[in-house]
């Protein structure tokens, strides 16, 4: 099914409260003499599609024909989003500006990986009539030519009760689905979409059932499927996976191998959805596709996309996981990478022969993963550490010290190189960091000048393969 899905474009309009989030990257290392609060220099700010912005942007990375048509202010955010929606290729010709209005904004400050405050700027009223007439005048105009409509609803004022109930009795009409993030503890403006995708919380508050168990959450799912008079009744569960009604209740459990992050993991469960559900899946393969999506991006850290590479890598990786997945050819690598920098991750870089695995390379490998988002191990092949060490060297093949790095859960990606050197493989990583042991202190780092920066770690003394090696020799 995934094979078929990845070779479709389907063609989805996404309709909701646009938004940007921003982040501002900075160290703390003094409090103000104003106030007893963190004075954060700020060294790097990054801006990112948010709310129904973030659908687009998945859609648009699983490969769908995507259009938005939303409101947004006049306003320099404004601008800002426009300009963010077109880098991803984005037409920003179904934008409709409303004097006064500004478009919302979040602003969070980021200080050592820890989130020290946010500030918003966003207007939250709903659009007023003039742009309610536009809106839907547009969207009558083209609803035909998608094959499936996404209403993303964050609570901002563009998607007003008026607005979603003639968009849903209209598509329904000509016979398009309607699916829905919805908002708030009314549902009725949602009456007769296809489907909603409320999490577990979302559910028992519009429904009024606490949801505590199967029982109960079969009634919220019977509750909202009658109340809204859907076609298919859905709750996501976080890490248990989601739930479905249609004549009956199931649970698909979650895909999810690590969750770093949850961030954005809704908007990635309904583009998902709708990408699949668009090319006609019946919804339990669609639920099983949205489910590997959000099992990727749980793992990632911010509000992250996925594509069909990732997922179909994802999928065989769990049904035949072992360690050999992570490790990658310099070609693989170089498409891995060219995606991370896409999505602003920081890649740390550390090399080394890694003979026999020990406490001091476990604790030097957790340091330098902490440095960043992503750890990419180098590993020199036999040929490479006979060179270096004597022909009586590796004591364990390179097959051996790959698998057992790889199964490190501080280690994200590993990678052999023949030469002497990783300099080769440091210039086409291109490091954010480029880690190296202490004993590196006053000498030549090799392709230190393809990284942004060089960060030494110390080693746990007394701690090396040599040692170890020599004791077994010894008889020690």
């Amino acid at each position: 099914m995934i094979k078929e899905l990845s070779q479709t474009s389907p063609k989805i309009l996404v309709i909701g409260d646009l938004m940007i989030d921003n982040y501002l990257w900075g160290n703390c290392n003094r409090i103000s003499p104003e106030a007893p609060v963190q004075i954060v220099d700020v060294i790097e700010e990054t801006k990112l599609l948010g709310g129904a912005g973030n659908v687009v942007n998945n859609l648009k990375s699983l490969g769908a024909e995507v259009a938005v048509l939303s409101v947004i202010g006049n306003c320099s955010i404004s601008e800002e989003l426009k300009q963010l929606l077109k880098n991803i290729g984005i037409d920003t010709g179904l934008l409709i500006s409303e004097e006064g209005r500004v478009t919302s904004k979040k602003t969070r400050l980021i200080s050592s990986h820890q989130q020290v405050l946010r500030y918003d700027s966003e207007s939250k009223l709903d659009i007023n009539p003039n742009s309610q007439k536009k809106l839907l005048k547009l969207f009558n105009s083209i609803a035909r030519n998608f094959d499936l409509i996404i209403l993303s609803d964050y609570g901002k004022g563009v998607l007003t009760d008026s607005v979603c109930q003639k968009i849903i009795t209209h598509a329904n009409s000509i016979k398009i689905k309607v699916i829905v993030d919805p908002k708030g503890n009314d549902y009725s403006k949602y009456k007769s979409c296809f489907l909603l995708t409320p999490n577990k919380k979302e559910a028992s508050e519009a429904t009024g059932i606490q949801i505590t168990d199967n029982a109960s959450l079969e009634q919220a799912l019977k509750k909202l499927k009658k109340t809204c008079a859907l076609e298919i009744s859905i709750i996501t569960l976080s890490e248990d996976g989601i739930a479905v009604f249609d004549k009956n209740q199931r649970i698909h459990q979650t895909v999810a191998r690590e969750v770093y992050d949850v961030t954005g993991a809704g908007d990635t469960v309904i583009a998902s959805l709708g990408y699949a559900l668009s090319m006609k899946s019946d919804i339990d393969s669609a639920i099983y596709f949205a489910n590997l999506a959000a099992g990727i991006v749980v793992g990632k850290i911010g509000a992250a996309t996925t594509n069909f590479d990732e997922i179909i890598e994802y999928k065989a990786s769990l049904e035949d996981e072992t360690c050999d997945t992570l490790v990658k050819t310099v070609d693989e690598l170089k498409t891995i990478i060219s995606n991370l920098r896409e999505k602003n991750k920081k890649i740390v870089f550390t090399n080394g022969c890694f003979d026999i695995l020990h406490t001091g390379h476990v604790r030097y490998l957790e340091k330098a993963k902490k440095l960043g988002h992503i750890l990419i191990v180098g590993i020199n092949s036999d040929e490479s550490v006979k060179r270096l060490k004597g022909r009586d060297r590796p004591v364990n093949s390179i097959y051996d010290r790959t698998c057992l790095i790889a199964s490190l859960k501080s280690v994200d990606y590993v990678v052999v190189f023949d030469e002497d050197t990783p300099r080769n493989i440091i210039q086409i990583i291109n490091p954010n960091i480029l880690v190296k042991g202490a004993d590196y202190r006053d000498k030549d780092i090799i392709g230190r000048e393809f990284a942004d920066e060089v960060v030494l770690i110390d080693f746990i003394e007394g701690k090396s393969s040599t040692n170890i090696i020599n004791k077994i020799r010894n008889g020690k």
